[in-house]
């Protein structure tokens, strides 16, 4: 029988207006991958810091391995038990080296012994089959290396007690598997997982136990072999979800934003339509361009020829202000990074890229302000005590919800979605896809860029395929399958016979 790495009793944590945790109780156990299951907002990330030391209980008790009762732990603490977190957001210091991020905090006598960093960056990456250069700055590298510097860290410092939050998220399909079977090399020698992800593929690919969460309570613990998505789905919500994908109209003939060879930012010669009332879905292969097209269309990054249209209009674009005086609005990857302000409150996130319609003489309208605030709060179901509340403090969900919310505030008609369900939870999703449907309903034209096969096949109605900087195919929503898409992202032509059977993702 299994031995317990840590027992929590009964915690209970309280912020103003939300009881994150609810006399929880769940045990963890040695050499094995524990999936947490729950809708943002369930208390899985205070759960997860509760364990690490990042912050206390208000009651409750964490028991680890020796026997000894702890009513909080200290980062310090936490280490010393063997308990390392890949958290949703990276936690690398940019400026350093790959090497030295992986070895940081580590002592070897009273000089820096660049050498051996280099050599245990190396071994670890080794476990992945990848190559990343241990001499590099962290910040030159894409999300999806950084992601396998994160985890190679943890490895090095010999976890006993892995906590991962959302790892695939940045990682492509083949970077994924890889990180499996690290995964489960370690659950082989010992080491305990705790593994967070909206991807039921992944629970049920990985996982032995499933624990379900809601509303900072726990709800169940199954065996993951012995149940079903469709269980774990109605468990997480407490509801039964049917529909995952709204119904939507037919697209317009008007254009609505037209792009002519436009080259820049590693991408070439890209040409493409949106008109009034569609989805256009953006597929490819991780580092196929399409954030790089979707951030010069915007103008966040630089264009270096390429002509840029918008209701017949050539426009000029040349900042990401100048894409939302133009009418094209972006809700970005990386929300945290890129999209809010997580220090400052919703009313703040919600009419930033609207401030100058709701200011006069440098003064801002408080009511105006607050109007608008109040309205998209309502539109999207936001969950909140109150507009003043700190973006940092909210889910992954309804920080989403706000990003969406300046976009809408600023009454752009051109909405490029990138990634818009990345690390949100399966109740969220439905909202935010009825979103995008109504707001292209509306007659404003919808840029969708997808990782998720289902979601790009789901609510796209044309799907253009980017391969190495370059469109390589487009398929209409009734000729769309996921080995088509996956085959023209691989370099391939699309063309399958029928009945021909579908790669896996």
């Amino acid at each position: 029988m299994l031995s317990k790495i840590v027992s929590i009793k009964n915690l209970v944590k309280q912020y103003p207006g939300v009881r994150a945790l609810d006399d929880l109780s769940i045990d963890f156990y040695e050499g094995e991958v524990h999936a947490l299951l729950g809708e943002n907002g369930a208390g899985k990330s205070t759960l997860i810091k509760i364990i690490a030391g990042a912050i206390t209980p208000d009651s409750g008790t964490l028991e680890f391995a020796d026997g000894i009762v702890h009513t909080g732990m200290t980062p310090q603490k936490a280490k010393e038990y063997g308990v390392e977190v890949i958290y949703q957001e990276f936690n690398l210091v940019g400026c350093l080296t790959v090497a030295e991020n992986i070895c940081f905090g580590e002592r070897y006598g009273h000089f820096v012994n660049k050498k051996h960093m280099r050599e245990v960056a190396k071994s670890a990456f080794e476990l992945f089959e990848i190559d990343i250069d241990p001499a590099a700055a962290v910040y030159e590298l894409p999300s999806s290396k950084q992601q396998i510097v994160e985890i190679s860290r943890a490895i090095f410092r010999k976890a006993k007690l892995l906590i991962m939050d959302e790892p695939s998220a940045p990682l492509s399909v083949a970077e994924v598997e890889k990180m499996f079977q690290v995964i489960r090399r370690l659950k082989q020698q010992g080491v305990s997982i705790i593994y967070i992800s909206h991807r039921m593929e992944e629970l049920f690919a990985i996982s032995d136990k499933v624990t379900i969460m809601r509303d900072g309570k726990y709800v169940a613990t199954m065996e993951t072999a012995k149940t079903t998505r469709k269980e774990l789905v109605n468990c997480m919500v407490g509801r039964e979800l049917k529909e995952v994908f709204p119904a939507k109209q037919p697209r317009r003939d008007e254009v609505l934003l037209r792009v002519d060879g436009l080259c820049g930012n590693g991408d070439e010669d890209i040409s493409l339509e949106v008109h009034r009332g569609e989805i256009l879905g953006l597929g490819g292969l991780v580092g196929a361009g399409r954030t790089e097209l979707v951030r010069l269309i915007y103008g966040a990054d630089k264009i270096q020829s390429g002509k840029v249209f918008v209701d017949g209009q050539q426009v000029k674009i040349k900042s990401p202000a100048g894409g939302i005086k133009s009418g094209i609005g972006m809700i970005p990857e990386d929300r945290k990074r890129h999209g809010c302000l997580l220090t400052r409150s919703i009313r703040v996130n919600t009419t930033l890229s609207s401030i100058r319609n709701i200011s006069k003489l440098c003064f801002v309208s408080g009511k105006k302000e607050k109007a608008i605030t109040e309205e998209y709060i309502r539109r999207l179901k936001t969950k909140t005590p109150s507009m003043e509340q700190m973006v940092g403090n909210l889910s992954g969900g309804n920080q989403q919800k706000v990003v969406i919310a300046k976009t809408l505030s600023a009454n752009c008609h051109v909405i490029i979605f990138d990634e818009p369900t990345r690390g949100i939870d399966v109740g969220a999703k439905q909202e935010i896809y009825k979103l995008i449907v109504s707001l292209a309903e509306e007659g404003n034209g919808i840029i969708l860029v997808s990782s998720e096969m289902e979601e790009l096949l789901g609510l796209s109605d044309r799907i253009l395929v980017l391969y190495k900087g370059k469109i390589a195919g487009e398929l209409s929503k009734e000729e769309a399958t996921q080995a088509k898409i996956l085959d023209i992202a691989s370099g391939g032509s699309g063309s399958f016979a029928h009945g021909q059977k579908e790669m896996e993702v």
